[in-house]
């Protein structure tokens, strides 16, 4: 996957421009990156971060959780309503 954040104009530490809900999925990217996650029911949560790196965490409610993610997979997450925060 081509880095989203190289060459961009928009700095990535700005406000999230928009908020997309995230549906888990073991095989496909989100449709853009995501610089931070906010989670509203917590539980369990797999993700794979912008450096390619699988992470297993537990997460409360409404957790805002300020990392760069390239994935939310099905596999291991049991949190809901999970929606990414963009830029761009």
């Amino acid at each position: 996957m081509l880095d989203p954040l190289v060459n961009r104009s928009l700095s990535p530490v700005g406000p999230a421009t928009d908020v997309i809900p995230v549906t888990p999925d073991d095989a496909t990217d989100l449709p853009e990156l995501a610089l931070s996650l906010f989670i509203e029911t917590g539980g369990s949560l797999q993700i794979v971060t912008r450096r390619g790196e699988t992470r297993s965490l537990q997460i409360d409610d409404q957790t805002l959780l300020p990392v760069a993610v390239r994935r939310v997979l099905a596999t291991g997450t049991s949190a809901t309503g999970i929606h990414a925060l963009v830029v761009g």
